[in-house]
């Protein structure tokens, strides 16, 4: 799934894009169709898009410094997406136009074909129309088409697509050039003097984002007198983008041999190769390695096998799993950036400007605030440096305090040349998936999942057969993770972030096409070509704009709203006549209003076709018009945190190629709409709200096997039987690894109130033993069936049960074949009298049992399960164990010889009044023990 390194250009998957849809119309499928004048258009714009991809990559090394390239690639871009948008139009059409949700099959071109040729057979006005905008398109990419020749763009040029000649390409270095890495080159020559690896070779990688100093590093250590004294034979090659095992096996012998190698054939060269490296303890650094193709590295490394004991093979890589390809016998070293300090004396070395000059103490303060911008990375310092070398004029220095990596002239563009470099050898489809994060401000926190969808809404992720989309997708997201163009938050481990060059790299790429109103200035900026667009809120503007903003942005794809972490609510003012100026941006594949005070959507929603992702979460919004089930195209519907929202449209069902649902704490949701199973393309849904009819009934669960992630099961009161529980089929569901069962006890068949409030809370006052569900008859020995038939796969790593009615529990919950299982939670299982045998779970974790009224005694029962074969020791892995509200618990009966919970850290017994006894005697692992009435407004049942 990796992605391979090949540096074509941004538009080139943008144009196979727009081809492979021409295609999937199938419009020459029919004798008629031949036959059409018309269908000449069609072939005039398959033969200019094929036209343009021979000069893409020519053309996207020339636009930095050639404007008249810049501009004709503007074009060229605004072209493709109106024709995008066309096609988009056409085939969507076409898929609707069939009578029935079932017969729209995305892979049904039939339907599209016989539309299509309709349209083109029709005189009528609006079909007309459509004609006339392809005869318009057709005719302005032939224009530029034409205008290639003139600016002498050349075709299939190599794939060199940045001057190399800033990488130092020796392993020679000027020691007092280097600064702040002495601890670096310490750690790096302790791992090359260990000699305690079993293996002939191990591999050591520096690891690190471009411009950072890996080269530089590896360099120090090479020429280390102590590394010298190891190695009997020591080479260096600079492998750069293009791995090539021919000529990098040539270099190294050429340089192990201090000989030109004249030999073509890789066997003879390895075979040559070999005879040097035998029995002999060796060094090889491999800098700048890039590709991570298994059968490439395979091949390569077999004369290095031949070496002794201690031999080492040690690379510089941006890409963190480089060296996983090589070696099992590996160890990464992930270089940080420069302290303040180093940046500034090495600023000042590459600047050479004396510190008794009389400009010194203004120039000083001009010039820290320079080496801030470049956060830390040694050469984006001295390139910086050398731009103001001897250079005493504090205007000069001002001015590139000033300036934006973006707004650079030529000369000035090689500020971050390694980044540059990183980014024109992505692919090409990642390129667009890296650029659309531009739309996002500095030092944004984004959810990985999130983007992912995004991508998909925007249609930048390429199908491949046999995977998910959002399994492409993450191959995706983490191929530019491990490139590091992004990076984990030091600030939440579940985010990521863009180092600020590297956001800088994605503004500069983004062009016209992509504009953040709140930062980057006067909405009136705002023009045609603009097609994707986030907004910010500004506590200090907080009125909305968004009207002005989109007038100019007439074929605008993305509405993006994006707020910080924390930021206030409410700051939002929203024009009653916005509404996306009544909906007339068609284009809109994305629409996100997080937190918008709006009440209702507009039945005219309907119109914006395109459509693929829509977010409302937070707002107040009371009712979903049934006409949002029009939108074929609708991938992700994101209503998080809407709590007045009492119903979904009943023809959900119609939404087939929805695979995002997201209702998660929509606390007023009755029940799912019927047909909710037809959704067979469902990925993720984040509650499934069990009906009392059999259309919405938990049956409907049965056929959504594709379901990933998380999953919460909410008024299992409504199941019926076990038959009926059974058909939900949660066996398999095997790619649920998260998943809450709840019953919610209701006082009568309409009141839906009963859940947590905002501390965690039960609202209910019902706090005696054996105080039941609500004021519900319940048939205990049901609701045990029930669970039992909800048995989940065995792959399953969290577990809560909420407010189960039955006494006890079934037998599947402690089974130790449930060996992910890390995490377990029972909240209010108020008939419960007797808890789970849980002690045989191999990696639990994490124990919570809260609120289960009825029980009065724990005892062997919990440790372990009757109906496992083998028992070890008990709890082996639990860590933290709570037990909270057990107003009846009198007894906690711990075995003699008792040899568990030997790793719990956290014991917390808070609110069990009648509890004697003694803990548990062996606890050797314990930091904290917690026992007495809890503080109830600081306890979050979602903190377990």
């Amino acid at each position: 799934m990796a992605a391979k390194l090949q540096g074509r250009a941004y538009l080139s998957s943008f144009v196979d894009a727009v081809l492979n849809k021409l295609s999937s119309l199938d419009v020459n499928s029919t004798p008629e169709a031949k036959r059409l004048a018309d269908q000449k258009l069609f072939r005039r714009l398959r033969a200019s898009l094929r036209a343009t991809r021979p000069v893409l990559d020519d053309a996207e090394q020339k636009q930095i410094r050639d404007q008249e390239v810049n501009k004709w690639l503007v074009d060229l871009q605004d072209a493709l997406y109106m024709a995008d948008d066309l096609l988009d139009e056409l085939s969507t059409k076409a898929a609707t136009a069939t009578p029935t949700p079932t017969q729209r099959d995305p892979g049904n071109s039939s339907s599209w074909s016989h539309y299509v040729d309709s349209i083109l057979e029709d005189s009528d006005d609006d079909e007309m129309g459509v004609v006339t905008s392809m005869q318009d398109i057709v005719d302005k990419l032939e224009s530029i088409v034409e205008e290639k020749d003139d600016l002498d763009l050349k075709q299939g040029v190599a794939k060199d697509l940045e001057d190399m000649s800033w990488r130092i390409q020796s392993s020679l270095i000027e020691s007092s050039d280097i600064y702040g890495r002495n601890d670096d080159k310490e750690t790096i020559i302790k791992f090359l003097l260990d000699d305690t690896c079993d293996d002939n070779l191990s591999v050591i990688s520096i690891e690190g984002i471009g411009g950072i100093g890996k080269t530089t590093l590896a360099q120090l250590v090479y020429n280390d007198a102590r590394v010298k004294k190891k190695f009997a034979i020591k080479a260096w090659v600079c492998v750069a983008t293009k791995f090539d095992p021919v000529n990098v096996t040539k270099a190294i012998m050429e340089d192990i041999a201090s000989s030109p190698c004249n030999m073509v054939n890789l066997n003879s060269i390895q075979t040559e190769l070999k005879e040097k490296l035998t029995e002999k303890t060796f060094l090889v650094v491999l800098d700048d390695v890039w590709d991570n193709q298994q059968n490439l590295w395979d091949n390569f490394l077999k004369p290095f096998l031949s070496g002794n004991k201690g031999s080492k093979i040690l690379l510089t890589t941006r890409t963190r799993n480089v060296d996983s390809v090589m070696s099992t016998t590996n160890r990464h070293y992930k270089l940080d950036i420069l302290s303040d300090e180093d940046c500034w004396s090495l600023f000042l070395k590459h600047s050479s400007i004396s510190t008794s000059s009389r400009e010194y103490v203004i120039l000083e303060q001009i010039g820290k605030k320079i080496v801030e911008k470049c956060k830390g990375l040694p050469l984006a310092v001295k390139t910086l440096g050398g731009l103001l070398r001897n250079k005493d004029n504090v205007e000069d220095w001002e001015n590139i305090r000033e300036s934006k990596i973006w707004e650079l002239s030529e000369d000035e563009s090689k500020i971050v040349p390694a980044l540059r470099v990183s980014y024109h050898y992505l692919p090409s489809h990642l390129k667009r998936c890296f650029v659309y994060c531009s739309l996002y401000p500095e030092d944004y926190q984004f959810d990985k999942e999130e983007l992912i969808w995004l991508w998909m809404a925007e249609d930048f992720v390429q199908t491949i057969e046999s995977y998910t989309l959002e399994n492409i997708g993450r191959a995706y997201f983490d191929e530019l993770v491990a490139r590091s163009f992004f990076q984990p938050s030091s600030e939440n481990a579940s985010l990521f972030v863009m180092h600020d060059l590297m956001h800088d790299l994605a503004t500069f790429f983004a062009e016209k096409f992509y504009f953040r109103v709140s930062e980057l200035g006067d909405p009136q900026k705002i023009c045609s070509k603009t097609r994707h667009l986030s907004y910010m809120v500004n506590p200090r503007d907080p009125i909305l704009r968004l009207g002005e903003a989109c007038k100019g942005a007439i074929h605008m794809r993305t509405f993006l709203d994006v707020r910080f972490p924390h930021q206030p609510d409410g700051l939002i003012k929203l024009e009653s006549d916005f509404w996306l100026l009544q909906l007339q941006t068609r284009c809109l594949r994305v629409l996100s209003f997080k937190c918008f005070p709006i009440e209702s959507l507009p039945v005219s929603i309907d119109k914006l076709i395109h459509l693929h992702y829509l977010d409302l979460s937070h707002t107040p919004i009371l009712t979903l018009p049934e006409s949002l089930c029009k939108l074929y195209n609708l991938q992700t519907l994101k209503l998080r945190c809407c709590q007045k929202l009492e119903m979904l449209p009943s023809r959900m069902q119609d939404l087939v190629n929805l695979r995002h649902l997201d209702i998660e704490d929509d606390f007023q949701l009755k029940e799912m709409p019927k047909g909710m199973s037809e959704l067979k393309h469902l990925n993720y849904l984040s509650n499934y709200i069990v009906g009392k009819h059999v259309d919405n009934g938990i049956r409907g669960l049965g056929t959504l096997d594709n379901l990933h992630g998380s999953l919460c099961i909410s008024k299992l009161q409504n199941v019926k039987d076990s038959g009926e529980a059974l058909e939900a089929k949660m066996g398999n569901k095997k790619h649920i690894i998260i998943l809450d069962l709840k019953w919610l006890p209701n006082n009568d068949d309409d009141d839906d109130d009963y859940d947590m409030d905002d501390d965690g809370e039960d609202d209910g006052d019902d706090d005696d033993c054996g105080g039941g569900g609500g004021g519900d008859i319940v048939d205990v020995e049901k609701e045990r069936e029930i669970l039992e038939k909800l048995e989940p796969h065995r792959k399953l790593k969290e577990l809560s049960i909420f407010s189960y009615r039955g006494e006890t529990f079934p037998d599947w919950l402690g089974l130790p074949c449930y060996s992910n299982m890390t995490k377990l939670s029972f909240y209010f299982c108020k008939n419960c009298r007797q808890v789970p045998s849980l002690g045989q779970l191999p990696s639990l974790q994490h124990l919570l049992i809260w609120g289960v009224d009825g029980l009065e005694r724990i005892g062997g029962e919990f440790y372990n399960n009757a109906e496992s074969s083998h028992q070890g020791t008990p709890f082996r892995s639990l860590q933290t164990l709570v037990f909270r509200d057990m107003p009846c618990w009198r007894e906690w009966h711990i075995p003699d010889g008792f040899d568990g919970f030997l790793k719990l850290k956290s014991l917390s017994i808070e609110d069990c009044p009648v509890l004697s006894g003694d803990l548990p005697a062996h606890l050797p692992a314990l930091e904290e023990l917690t026992i007495g009435t809890a503080i109830r407004s600081s306890f979050m049942v979602n903190h377990y």
